[in-house]
């Protein structure tokens, strides 16, 4: 810092040494003397530059409690360089330490209001603590029977639960929840493809295939509904009516394993022994792959709202 001070005051025209010098200070917790600096050099053309210098500037901004203005030049930041992973490590945090002040907000703003012990609900469902998510969202509807999404996240907490217990009664309240939202929000899709799922998981695949149809109904772009309702049509024998939804959700998603493995199992049933081949090597190539992802990432950070499809544990020849 003394020398670049010193390199300035003999040529202020060394406008990187600026930026430098404003990085140096932000490096040291001088905040408030860094911030024009990076300011400026997070207008500055050089690529390079800017991307530093926001880097820092998120830090000081940060450091200064200034989390609005953190925010600001994280999003720019998510925008001008999308896929560096130092990028979004620092934005990650940023966003995190926003939500987590936002809710603090709430916690505070009115600790017994409904939005509270929403909030509190979807917080404990994310950890695994189910009897107590389970508490919070009855609580909700018992202040608002009506109030939508809230009938289907306690549905998504008992289908969990059953999950890990096998306890048949959770599966069945499961079903009276996702039943009871669409009651309330005839247009919510998840909660069709969840009453969808477990009819075909008990081999009631003419009501499956009705629930998948109205999930598709006004969302046709819905990934896992798609592979679903041609998971029922295969059930059925129905392979050549499932071809165009496997085709859909290839379309919508081509490293998705499942659309693959199930396009296999439709092409050998229809005869196309070539399209079998092709479909199976694709599914190969990307069982492969996901093999030996690591999946802490996405275990600590899930934003799965649905039950995923799985493959089935038998191999089409």
């Amino acid at each position: 810092v003394p020398a670049l001070k010193r390199a300035l005051k003999l040529k202020p025209s060394l406008t990187k040494s600026k930026y430098v010098l404003a990085m140096s200070l932000s490096e040291l917790g001088h905040y408030d003397e860094a911030l024009p600096g990076l300011e400026n050099g997070f207008r500055s053309p050089d690529r390079e530059m800017k991307r530093i210098c926001g880097l820092q500037l998120e830090r000081a901004y940060t450091g200064l409690k200034r989390d609005n203005d953190a925010v600001k030049v994280a999003l720019d930041m998510e925008r001008l360089y999308p896929n560096d992973p130092e990028v979004q490590y620092h934005d990650g945090k940023i966003f995190g330490n926003q939500a987590f002040v936002t809710m603090q907000k709430l916690w505070q703003a009115d600790p017994d209001s409904i939005w509270r012990h929403q909030a509190e609900a979807e917080a404990l469902e994310s950890q695994g603590s189910y009897e107590a998510a389970i508490g919070q969202y009855r609580d909700v509807l018992a202040r608002d029977p009506k109030r939508p999404g809230i009938h289907y996240r306690l549905g998504r907490v008992l289908l969990a639960r059953s999950q890990k217990t096998g306890s048949a009664q959770d599966a069945q309240d499961a079903a009276h929840e996702f039943e009871q939202e669409l009651q309330v929000n005839p247009t919510n899709a998840n909660a069709a493809y969840e009453l969808a799922e477990i009819n075909r998981s008990a081999g009631k695949l003419a009501d499956a295939e009705r629930y998948f149809e109205l999930a598709l109904k006004d969302h046709p772009d819905f990934e896992e509904a798609q592979l679903g309702l041609a998971a029922a049509l295969i059930a059925e024998q129905k392979s050549a009516t499932a071809l165009p939804h496997l085709q859909k959700a290839i379309s919508l998603n081509r490293d998705n394993e499942v659309s693959w493995w199930r396009l296999a199992q439709v092409e050998r049933a229809l005869g196309n022994s070539a399209e079998q081949k092709k479909a199976l090597a694709e599914f190969q190539r990307l069982h492969s792959q996901s093999s030996g992802r690591h999946e802490s990432a996405s275990k600590l950070f899930s934003s799965d709202e649905v039950t995923k499809q799985q493959v089935e544990p038998h191999t089409p020849e």
